[in-house]
């Protein structure tokens, strides 16, 4: 373009940013402030977001103090935006301020702030929330009622989730999509109602797509139900045939029973339809430089300290009652060998680096792509209370909050 305006930037800007492509979003931005141009709400919007899905908390906390500065801080969107942001950095509590800081609290900053407290455990905040919004005359929407489903199926608060459904339908006249059903089944699931939560999915106004039965296949794992699993599986892979998740899930519940048979038909399948199971990735931030961890990868520059590291680690944790799950590694292995691979999983390689790169008592916050799992979850548990840290993991479903030998989700994820 000859000539480049506001309009230009802010467009190209938000359209990496819908698009999933953060880094040239915060990249696109400098280069606009470079040519001398200001950016305003929908810009703001657009970087926020993006410094949201990357969880760069360092960028976002400059682009929330140049929202200050050009005076942008009291624009509705901005506002749910930042929560949202702050959110998914991991920093719950200063969303919480930019939420009290509002003058006026409107449904779309309600609804971030719900979802907000449903992503971090805070179930019971989200409902009181809700609460004090229908006192205050604010009238919810779909959103809203995602959100507040969302958290009550992360607190395993049932009945308050079914009451939930049924207001939205009969007191807002809302009609449930297959996302607000997604809640429920896995608010079902979590607590054991396996058949209501298949029935549900059976029966439901909606088209059950490949996610609510991922949902209740992840429900047959924590509760054991491998008959169950298999049936919903097929269910799964008839609408996503490619999804490794599911046969990863599915491999692991019948591991689970000491199905042996069963898990090598599952990884034949896989290998017949060239099916490759995702690799779980960590990553944090540490003075503004992102740190990327794969399981026992080597690219790290620095992953032989890293590996000593986690040798040190292991054997202080071990001291103190931990005992590696080597049932979670489902390959032909001795103990020893399935030991290291489970004190490699991405998110410890990361944790390691962070205590070893951070100062004493400072914060840990972790990204991951994938859930967490219960090795994991145990060993990190374990590590906050031996190194007195908190330890924030942001994984595929949800916040933990590790802390004093304890998890905010209390175990229930």
């Amino acid at each position: 373009m000859p000539i480049r305006n506001m309009v230009a930037w802010n467009t190209l800007i938000a359209g990496n940013a819908q698009n999933g492509y953060g880094e040239s979003v915060l990249g696109l931005y400098s280069m606009m402030k470079m040519a001398g141009f200001r950016p305003d709400k929908i810009t703001f919007v657009s970087v926020l977001s993006s410094c949201s899905e990357l969880a760069t908390l360092g960028q976002g906390q400059q682009i929330h103090a140049e929202v200050i500065k050009t005076s942008a801080s009291s624009v509705i969107g901005v506002i749910s935006t930042l929560i949202s942001m702050y959110s998914r950095c991991g920093c719950l509590e200063d969303s919480i301020k930019v939420f009290m800081e509002c003058e006026v609290a409107d449904l779309v900053s309600c609804s971030s702030m719900i979802a907000a407290y449903g992503f971090h455990g805070r179930g019971v905040e989200a409902v009181e929330l809700f609460e004090h919004m229908e006192k205050e005359g604010l009238e919810p929407n779909d959103v809203t009622f995602l959100s507040l489903l969302y958290a009550c199926s992360h607190c395993g608060l049932k009945d308050k989730g079914l009451e939930f459904l049924n207001l939205m339908t009969e007191k807002y006249g809302i009609k449930p999509g297959v996302q607000h059903y997604t809640c429920i089944v896995d608010l079902l699931g979590r607590s054991g109602c396996l058949n209501e939560a298949e029935a549900m999915i059976r029966s439901m106004p909606v088209k059950g797509d490949a996610i609510i039965w991922k949902t209740l296949l992840s429900a047959c794992k924590i509760h054991k139900n491998a008959d169950m699993a298999r049936r919903v599986a097929e269910e799964v892979l008839k609408l996503d045939p490619q999804d490794s998740a599911s046969y990863v899930l599915l491999s692991n519940i019948h591991a689970s029973a000491k199905r042996w048979q069963e898990v090598s038909v599952v990884r034949k399948t896989m290998r017949d339809r060239r099916v490759k199971k995702e690799p779980g990735i960590s990553w944090l931030e540490i003075k503004n430089q992102v740190h990327q961890f794969c399981m026992s990868d080597k690219a790290h520059p620095q992953s032989e300290e890293i590996d000593l590291y986690l040798k040190e680690l292991t054997a202080e944790m071990k001291s103190h009652g931990y005992v590696p799950d080597t049932s979670l590694v489902l390959h032909d292995m001795d103990n020893e060998e399935k030991e290291y691979s489970l004190s490699h999983h991405s998110e410890k390689m990361a944790i390691a680096f962070a205590l070893m790169k951070t100062p004493a008592g400072a914060p840990i916050r972790v990204m991951k792509n994938l859930r967490i799992c219960s090795d994991c979850h145990v060993a990190i548990k374990i590590i906050s209370e031996i190194k007195n840290r908190e330890i924030i993991v942001r994984d595929a479903s949800r916040f933990h909050h590790f802390q004093n030998g304890k998890c905010s989700c209390r175990d229930y994820w």
